[in-house]
């Protein structure tokens, strides 16, 4: 082979490679586009369901915010209240078959559902559970309602953050005699606007402000009112209308 014959030679060699790669080129990039496409439109959807799947819970939790259940006390519940809402030194005298767990819608201070928490005595926790449905379905105020576990059992921090509440094992201030909430058969509702006044005591100790019954506020218990009417037709007494003394957050029936 002459030079002239070995330069053609080299010249259809590479020719030919020249051939080859533009043809794998035009083969192989479309494929791997259009996996790469598949790729980014799979994570596209995954992240559309995800985002669908976190709707869907928020939306049912809206759905079905209006939640008015009765059950035993739960376990994991019962092991916070002891310590708490059932002292160390008392829990053998409560008898927790006497009481029920309730969970109650109610229409806050911003206007929107809340879900609660409340101890009640079990022989009025129809009762309960009926009453604060009158009153949600009617709007009225309530600023919270948690367990007063959540204070430590601290019936003065409760009262001072506006928490309703019922069940606490504890006696009556100044005395020896057991309160009507030891049984779970009294409900103490937005405490700090409607205070306990006794002569010069009013507790919570922030609430003086709320002495003057006058006094034009959402979540004041006045007489006639949706929630006084809806404890007072079922035979419930009110703080409010005791003559010696005033416990206007009181509501309370005998079991």
């Amino acid at each position: 082979m002459n030079k002239n014959e070995g330069l053609i030679f080299i010249k259809k060699v590479c020719y030919c490679v020249t051939i080859v790669f533009i043809v794998a080129f035009i083969i192989i990039l479309p494929t791997k586009l259009e996996n790469k496409n598949l790729s980014n439109t799979n994570v596209i959807l995954d992240n559309e369901n995800i985002s669908e799947e976190e709707t869907s819970v928020s939306s049912s939790d809206k759905v079905n915010a209006d939640v008015f259940e009765s059950s035993n006390i739960p376990d994991e519940i019962l092991q916070k209240m002891i310590g708490n809402s059932i002292p160390e030194k008392s829990k053998n005298k409560v008898d927790i078959s006497n009481l029920s767990y309730l969970k109650i819608t109610y229409f806050g201070f911003d206007n929107e559902s809340h879900i609660g928490e409340m101890i009640v005595n079990k022989k009025l926790a129809s009762e309960v559970l009926d009453i604060f449905k009158e009153v949600y379905e009617k709007k009225y105020p309530i600023e919270k309602i948690r367990l007063i576990d959540v204070y430590g059992a601290d019936d003065e921090l409760s009262m001072q953050d506006n928490n309703t509440s019922a069940f606490c094992y504890r006696v009556v201030a100044n005395t020896s005699s057991l309160s009507n909430h030891s049984y779970g058969n009294s409900i103490d509702v937005n405490p700090l606007y409607n205070p306990y006044i006794s002569g010069k005591i009013i507790s919570p100790n922030n609430a003086k402000e709320y002495v003057d019954r006058t006094i034009n506020k959402i979540g004041v218990i006045k007489k006639g009112d949706d929630l006084y009417n809806a404890f007072i037709s079922r035979g419930w007494t009110w703080g409010g209308e005791w003559k010696n003394k005033k416990d206007y957050q009181h509501f309370e029936k005998e079991v």
